[in-house]
C-alpha cells in the first residue's frame, strides 16, 4: 500500500458505538453474581460494515474480567459479555492501512434504564437498555491507499428523520446543537448573576472593614 499523503484532503465517515443490555433471568448464569447480558459494539452508522478500512478493533474492559483486552479482527466489531456493574470501556480502531494512526473511543457502560433525576428506574428495569455515541472519524491527509479505500465504498450521511426510530438525523444534530447552545447560554447568565453577587458582597464587605477602621480612629 502507498504511504504517501493525499496532501489538502480531509474524509470524515459517521460511526456508532455504544452497547445495549438486557436483565438477565435469576439462576441464568449459574455461581455468579452476573445480573445482565450486555454486546458492546462499534459500526457504521445505520449498521453499515466498517471493515473495508478497519482492520481490528480492541475493547479494553474491566480488569477484573477474565482477559480483559479483547480483539475483533472481523465484522461485526462486537463483544458480548455478562456482568453487574457499569464501568468505562474503551475502544481502540486500527486501520488496515498501517501508517494511519488508530483512534480511541471512550464508552461508559450502561446496564439500567435511568430517569432524568439520576435515579434507576424500577418501571423500565425488564426492557432493554441502549446507550449508543454518534461520532465521526476524521482523516486528515490520509495516505493515498487509505483515501481510495474510503472513496471506493459510499460514505454513509446522517438521514433525514422520517421515523421516530432513526435516533441520529440532520434534524436530532440541530436539535442537540440548539441544546448545546441554549445550555451554554443559561451557564453564562449564571456566571453573570454570580459575578454581581460576589461583587456587591465584596463592596458591603469593604464598606464594614471601612467603618470599623473610622470606628478605631
Amino acid at each position: 500500500m502507498s504511504s504517501k499523503r493525499t496532501k489538502g484532503v480531509t474524509v470524515v465517515y459517521p460511526i456508532v458505538y455504544g452497547n445495549v443490555a438486557t436483565l438477565l433471568p435469576q439462576k441464568k448464569v449459574p455461581d455468579s453474581d452476573h445480573t445482565h447480558k450486555w454486546t458492546v459494539s462499534v459500526r457504521g452508522i445505520n449498521g453499515s460494515d466498517i471493515s473495508h478500512f478497519v482492520k481490528k478493533v480492541t475493547f479494553k474492559l474491566h480488569e477484573t474480567y477474565s482477559n480483559p483486552q479483547r480483539v475483533v479482527e472481523q465484522p461485526p466489531f462486537e463483544i458480548t459479555e455478562t456482568g453487574w456493574g457499569e464501568f468505562e470501556l474503551s475502544i481502540k480502531l486500527q486501520f488496515v492501512e498501517p501508517g494511519e494512526k488508530h483512534v480511541s473511543l471512550y464508552h461508559n457502560l450502561r446496564l439500567h434504564p435511568y430517569e432524568e433525576d439520576g435515579s434507576i428506574s424500577t418501571v423500565n428495569k425488564n426492557k432493554p437498555v441502549q446507550s449508543f455515541q454518534y461520532d465521526e472519524l476524521v482523516f486528515t491527509d490520509p495516505s493515498e491507499a487509505l483515501y481510495q479505500i474510503l472513496t471506493q465504498h459510499p460514505i454513509p450521511t446522517l438521514p433525514l428523520r422520517t421515523s421516530p426510530n432513526i435516533p441520529y438525523s440532520l434534524q436530532a444534530e440541530q436539535e442537540e446543537l440548539r441544546k448545546i447552545d441554549e445550555a451554554y447560554r443559561k451557564v453564562q447568565e449564571q456566571v453573570v448573576t454570580y459575578k454581581n453577587k460576589l461583587e456587591k458582597i465584596t463592596k458591603e464587605l469593604d464598606d464594614v472593614k471601612g467603618n470599623l477602621e473610622q470606628h478605631k480612629k
